[in-house]
């Protein structure tokens, strides 16, 4: 049912009340006309068209033009305004009335003034006002065959670097290798079989690409873009109907080594596309699917601009009606140092574990390192289909990113319970613990439970248990200071907080419903029991022994300023002390971390291993090996690094060769 305007009533009012012998004036019959036209109501408006308008026009064709433009321009805020106050009157009976057009649009607001000319005709036998309608009352300079054109203008998206400018992301030109069918004439099936054998893909995957709907013989139909650093060319022409056309692509000059940090993107698909195009969005555009890439994709992926215009029947640009610019997306810098990055991926490559290195006197973030990882430019140029099956059917997970996920620290988590016990006063340092055999209990309220050690020695003071990485020493500390006591004191090193950082990271935990048995407390003083620690966290609580007792913010992007997380968590004689003991670990050739030792360096750390098995009797379990090490004099280098699967490769020893390159690496 159409809508009663306020002039339709107003002339119904008229008729009711007598005073249908009196024609509309022009003014009238254009206010109506200027009505339907703002309500956007096109198929009333062409009832106020002349005959000669009518002619030219059918009502579908008309509707349909009108509709056409004004969603493509996507016209909201429309408001017309007729101006009778110096209408001109012209020979042959016809009145010349002017209006004034506002409208927002996908490029902004378009304004203009311009006049209609209204020709008497009859109409039920009586005569009325018409408009003499012509393609000038959609935009004032349009003539016949004219065409109002949108053009999306695409921002540029933005990239990313490192502490030094390296790109980690970055818009790099590439070859796009495709195929024109027209050209294969006779030789398809011995061409397709050529390209798919140089690009390590099956024919069939061409072919799909060949069969999509938009295809035409004449058209380029692009296959793949080469891989990142692959410039040889030739190989490719060579082949009857391929060709190479140079394109700007996402590009990731690191490739695996910075995949679960960077990510990578993707054309948008249908499903995030109907969540996000009130957003902008539309079919075929890019968008970070992970990593950064997604995290930042509001700040990296820019604003498109619009250009709305009249161009002519020859197809030449005649108007521009309103533009938008683009808005490039944002540049980041992050604190990251992309070729320690490399190097330490190096290390790991081959292995499933990750590494955080962090400059631990600002607390930046120099590495965020997981592995196995993938090569994220796969996603952009092109992804056959063995390597996804190898990535997916891989039981090590590239895709999963250990740097975010938490697990038991292991010995490495012996500094935190000492520095506890110091600042409690439950540990004399020098006082030597009288310690008999590889395996202590408390007595028989541990059903049988024990807690075991490496090193066999009869007493144990505290340099001596974290040189030698004394479990039983630690158990009995935990114990004396009691389960309150020891929760509150871990709990200060920012246990239960959520980092302020942009990912999606699990707060460290001490337990998952609370120490609640002395056994599980015994065991948590070594890092076992239900502790489970992230990597970035764990290098933060070795950030106070570089900055008296200070445990840092870690920071992600090199704008950001020293932090400190933590202030005076650790009193400047702890630091002190276990300092030298985190020294002697290294430099001590009975020490559980004199394979990293390098006489030219004063590397300080400590080694760990978290046993992940059901209970003590297990004997399939396996270990996770881990390091944590800094440069006590240089103190331009903080390294954690964890290892799965180091049983029967060494244990964390196994890791501390994969430290000890890295920091030879240094100046």
């Amino acid at each position: 049912m159409k809508r009663i305007t306020l002039w339709m009533l107003t002339f119904f009012l008229m008729f009711m009340a007598g005073g249908c012998s009196k024609k509309l004036s022009p003014e009238d019959s254009f206010s109506m006309y200027l009505e339907s036209w703002e309500e956007m109501n096109f198929a009333e408006m062409y009832q106020h068209l002349s005959g000669n308008a009518k002619e030219r026009m059918s009502e579908q064709q008309f509707v349909e033009r009108y509709e056409k433009i004004y969603n493509g321009i996507e016209v909201k805020q429309l408001k017309i305004t007729g101006r009778y106050t110096d209408t001109e009157e012209t020979k042959g009976g016809a009145i010349t009335l002017k209006y004034t057009v506002r409208m927002t649009t996908n490029a902004g607001p378009i304004e203009f003034d311009h006049q209609a000319q209204l020709v008497k005709e009859k109409s039920n036998e009586k005569q009325q006002w018409f408009v003499n309608w012509e393609p000038s009352l959609i935009f004032p300079t349009m003539e016949e065959g004219d065409t109002v054109g949108v053009r999306t203008l695409k921002a540029t998206r933005g990239e990313i670097y490192d502490r030094h400018g390296s790109g980690l992301a970055i818009n790099a030109p590439a070859y796009v290798v495709g195929i024109v069918p027209e050209k294969l004439s006779d030789q398809e099936e011995t061409s397709i079989e050529a390209l798919a054998d140089l690009l390590a893909i099956t024919p069939d995957e061409i072919k799909q690409k060949l069969s999509a709907d938009w295809v035409k013989p004449e058209l380029f139909v692009p296959i793949v873009t080469l891989p990142y650093g692959q410039k040889d060319i030739e190989p490719f022409l060579k082949i009857p109907g391929v060709m190479i056309q140079e394109e700007t692509v996402r590009t990731y000059p690191f490739g695996p080594a910075t995949a679960h940090l960077i990510g990578y993107v993707r054309e948008i698909s249908a499903e995030q596309l109907q969540e996000l195009e009130k957003q902008g969005y539309s079919a075929g555009d890019i968008i970070g699917n992970t990593g950064l890439e997604s995290i930042y994709e509001n700040k990296l992926r820019g604003k498109n601009g619009v250009h709305i215009y009249i161009r002519d029947k020859d197809g030449n640009l005649k108007e521009t009606l309103a533009q938008t610019d683009a808005v490039d997306g944002e540049t980041l810098q992050l604190a990251l140092d992309a070729n320690l990055q490399y190097e330490i991926y190096q290390q790991l490559e081959g292995d499933a574990g990750t590494s955080v290195a962090v400059a631990p006197k600002t607390g930046a973030l120099l590495a965020l390192v997981s592995t196995p990882a993938f090569d994220p430019n796969a996603f952009v140029r092109g992804l056959s289909t063995k390597q996804w099956e190898e990535w997916n059917q891989n039981p090590k997970n590239p895709f999963f990113n250990r740097f975010l996920n938490r697990s038991a620290p292991g010995s490495v988590f012996k500094t935190i319970t000492a520095a506890a016990g110091l600042k409690l006063g439950t540990i004399e340092p020098n006082e030597r613990k009288q310690i008999n055999g590889l395996r202590w209990s408390k007595d028989e309220s541990w059903g049988g439970y024990y807690v075991t050690r490496v090193k066999n020695k009869s007493t144990v003071n505290l340099r001596d248990a974290i040189v030698y990485s004394d479990n039983i020493y630690f158990a009995q500390e935990a114990i004396e200071l009691g389960i309150e006591r020891f929760v509150n004191a871990i709990t200060e090193f920012g246990f239960n907080e959520e980092l302020n950082l942009p990912f999606t990271m699990a707060p460290s935990q001490l337990s998952n419903a609370g120490i609640n048995t002395e056994v599980q407390l015994a065991d948590s003083a070594y890092g076992q029991g239900e502790i489970l620690m992230s990597p970035i966290h764990l290098a933060m609580t070795y950030t106070p022994f570089l900055n008296d007792g200070d445990m840092l913010y870690p920071l992600l992007l090199k704008e950001e300023e020293r932090k400190i997380w933590k202030n005076n968590l650790i009193d400047h004689e702890t630091v002190e002390r276990i300092d030298s003991y985190l020294l002697d670990v290294v430099k001590d050739p009975n020490g559980t971390g004199h394979g990293v030792y390098i006489p030219t360096r004063t590397i300080a750390g400590k080694s760990g291993t978290a046993e992940i098995k059901a209970n003590k009797s297990d004997t399939q379990g396996t270990e996770n090996g881990w390091f944590v090490a800094y440069d006590h004099d240089k103190q331009d280098l903080l390294i954690a690094m964890m290892i799965e699967d180091v049983k029967q490769r060494g244990g964390s020893s196994y890791v501390g060769k994969k430290v000890k390159p890295i920091f030879q690496l240094l100046p």
